[in-house]
């Protein structure tokens, strides 16, 4: 299932997919990216490419669609959590407002359809 839900989000244009740890932030667009699945290894991107990541399907316990009222405008994510529930990786939806600052309800659309498919907290 968290395949299928990282399949989902990598054929949606411009969602930008953040690693953290404590000392590196990589951040990848989703734009064009393959995803493939060996044993416990989901990898986005082209192993072979200049940048690509490799998810441990073992190590992701939980997945929240979130949505963050910040003063400008309204941020949209699906946020992925290990055992602990630290934040191993983060799907932003960019790219959501035109240049008037109104969101774009088809940007919208994507975000909501995928919320309605998986529900607002996923446990694997």
């Amino acid at each position: 299932m968290l395949k299928d839900l990282l399949s989902d989000i990598v054929r949606v244009d411009d969602v930008l997919m953040i690693v953290k740890s404590n000392g590196v932030t990589s951040e990848i667009r989703s734009n064009s990216l393959s995803i493939r699945q060996k044993e416990q290894w989901i990898t986005i991107g082209e192993n072979d490419g200049p940048c690509h990541m490799h998810v441990n399907n073992d190590m992701i316990k939980n997945a929240e669609f979130v949505v963050e009222e910040k003063p400008e405008r309204t941020s949209y994510s699906i946020r992925f959590f290990d055992e602990n529930g630290a934040r191993v990786l983060g799907c932003f939806f960019t790219k959501m407002y035109d240049e008037s600052k109104k969101i774009k309800p088809d940007r919208k659309k994507l975000y909501d359809n995928l919320q309605e498919k998986y529900g607002q907290k996923i446990q694997y």
